[in-house]
């Protein structure tokens, strides 16, 4: 229920609920920017490859080189920033040195954002 301009910024890893409850566009951030070495996902790459390739690395001759291409696979494929810029995750991807100069113009933009305040902002739960 923030009233306030809300701008996140991922610096490394944001995986699974985590990620979602820390001010992320899905819960209602203004605005959300990632640096270039981030990773968005359910959960890292070795648990995500365990679970999702899990028939094709027990049938393999080597489980354990299977195992490996198929987390590499999924780290290229799935766990960069431009991924999760692609289907509207974050804003941007923003280079590191910028970030100051980024953020000082996010928030020049949402200087005149207006959030009418709830009639009461917090409750007693069950209502």
């Amino acid at each position: 229920n923030a009233t306030v301009p809300r701008i996140s910024l991922i610096l490394r890893k944001a995986y699974g609920g985590a990620y979602i409850v820390m001010d992320s566009r899905s819960i209602g951030a203004d605005l959300s920017y990632a640096w270039p070495t981030n990773e968005i996902a359910v959960m890292g790459a070795e648990g995500a490859a365990n679970v999702i390739f899990r028939r094709e690395i027990n049938g393999a001759e080597d489980p354990d080189a299977m195992r490996a291409q198929k987390i590499k696979e999924y780290k290229d494929e799935l766990m960069h920033p431009y991924y999760a810029a692609e289907r509207g995750l974050v804003d941007d991807v923003i280079d590191p040195a910028e970030t100051r100069q980024v953020i000082a113009s996010a928030l020049a933009m949402l200087r005149t954002k207006h959030a009418d305040l709830p009639s009461r902002k917090h409750g007693n739960p069950p209502m």
